[in-house]
């Protein structure tokens, strides 16, 4: 006798049989694989549910990066649900967290062989996919190893490229020849790729002048579709510019950058390359991610006036640099996008200047600014400044998010003072703002 002829028939079920579909999708939605397959066992109708196709469109699949008993099944349930339910599958995120050794990354590989050839032969509704941080150029990653997962990722993109609209390969770390075969797998046997949201942050190795690759150049031309491009500054070069602006200007609507200290970032980039694609992407918006490169004089070099900016975040480390100022890039650079800029983020240690009025000011003159958030060293009263000025109608923030440093282990004074500023503007924060301010000693 077969499996299905041994449930429960009508007769013998109970109520919980007549449970309307929309009720017993809900239930089944929030259980876990085991208790769903369960659950199917309960009589006909669950298990029939247990094949909705609605109950496997999004799969997170997380493999632990440390030997354990606990995790020991991780590899095998992945492989068994991409078999049982690969062909449903729409949106698929999977994550290997920090492989402690060869042998888990070796474990990895030929799991992901197994599971990307078995989705290639059944699945082609695949829309969604994203791998990120496997930092490929760690030493826990042998060169076979390394080449055998990129063989078996590429191959598995060739087979779904034409079907991705969204992929995300942040932080694989690898070198601009095997970055560019992976991305090529994306246009096999056609001239172009359908893909419309593509990350490649730190998708190559650290200290690569990626921008300088024609094979980069060649490959970035293949994508004629994307409405969002998230990538490092050391990729961009006035001839990625020119093709998207050949390329995709009627569809792209985000570019986001993220500069780091330790990649490449001084090579030339004009001004007219940034103003050709500004004026063709009529739709475009820029945003700009530093970490710990806080110069005037490096970022008035990327911080070109021509960009579209919507967002720009500065972060830097802990320790304060006295020959360095903040003053100049929040007095004349950043009030050159006062017409686009509507999101502020800043961290950075200025224990040596005060800065409180001209970050009063760089908000005032910003009036699209909607979102604004720092952690620095500054005065209480700042906060009331900024306050009184969105009570008067001087800004129009809707988030608003400080930590206050200070140089003292208690900050009783400073929370005191917060909690008297907070009830004064209480009716405006409640209804206005997303309000969270906290004074934080830095010791």
């Amino acid at each position: 006798m077969d499996e299905e002829s041994q449930l429960p028939q009508p007769q013998d079920q109970s109520c919980w049989a007549a449970l309307p579909d929309v009720c017993l999708h809900r239930v089944f939605w929030w259980l876990g694989d085991r208790d769903r397959s369960r659950a199917a066992l309960v009589c006909r109708k669950w298990n029939q549910m247990m094949y909705s196709a609605d109950l496997w469109r999004y799969r997170t699949i997380t493999f632990s990066g440390r030997p354990s008993r606990v995790h020991a099944s991780e590899f095998e349930s992945a492989f068994w649900y991409v078999k049982k339910f690969g062909r449903y599958l729409e949106h698929l995120e999977i994550k290997f967290l920090n492989p402690y050794n060869a042998v888990l990354t070796k474990k990895f590989q030929v799991t992901m062989r197994g599971l990307l050839s078995s989705l290639g032969k059944s699945n082609n509704r695949l829309k969604y996919l994203s791998i990120q941080h496997l930092e490929l150029d760690r030493l826990v990653w042998r060169n076979s190893i390394r080449s055998s997962f990129i063989k078996s990722l590429s191959f598995f993109l060739k087979k779904m490229g034409k079907h991705l609209d969204y992929l995300n390969l942040k932080g694989a770390r690898l070198t601009v020849e095997q970055g560019c075969h992976v991305l090529n797998s994306l246009s096999y046997l056609r001239n172009e790729t359908v893909v419309s949201e593509l990350n490649i942050e730190d998708f190559f190795s650290h200290h690569l002048a990626v921008y300088s690759s024609p094979q980069f150049n060649k490959t970035m031309a293949t994508f004629r579709n994307l409405e969002s491009l998230t990538l490092n500054y050391n990729c961009i070069s006035d001839e990625l510019l020119e093709n998207l602006c050949e390329n995709n200007a009627s569809n792209l609507w985000t570019i986001n950058i993220k500069c780091h200290i330790h990649d490449p970032h001084g090579q030339v980039i004009w001004g007219m390359s940034w103003a050709k694609l500004a004026r063709h992407a009529t739709n475009l918006k820029v945003n700009f991610f530093f970490e710990r490169i806080m110069k005037y004089e490096r970022l008035a070099r990327i911080l070109l006036q021509e960009i579209p900016v919507r967002s720009i975040s500065l972060r830097s480390c802990y320790f304060s640099d006295p020959d360095w100022s903040m003053r100049p890039t929040l007095l004349d650079l950043l009030p050159t996008f006062r017409h686009t800029l509507q999101k502020l983020t800043f961290e950075f240690n200025n224990n040596h200047e005060a800065l409180d009025k001209e970050l009063h000011l760089l908000i005032l003159t910003c009036r699209k600014l909607f979102y604004f958030k720092i952690w620095a060293f500054l005065d209480v009263k700042f906060v009331e400044w900024i306050l009184k000025s969105q009570e008067e109608g001087q800004c129009a923030l809707r988030t608003l998010k400080v930590r206050i440093y200070t140089n003292r282990y208690e900050t009783n004074e400073e929370d005191r003072t917060l909690r008297e500023i907070y009830r004064k503007y209480r009716k405006l924060i409640d209804s206005e703002l997303n309000y969270f301010v906290i004074a934080y000693p830095m010791m």
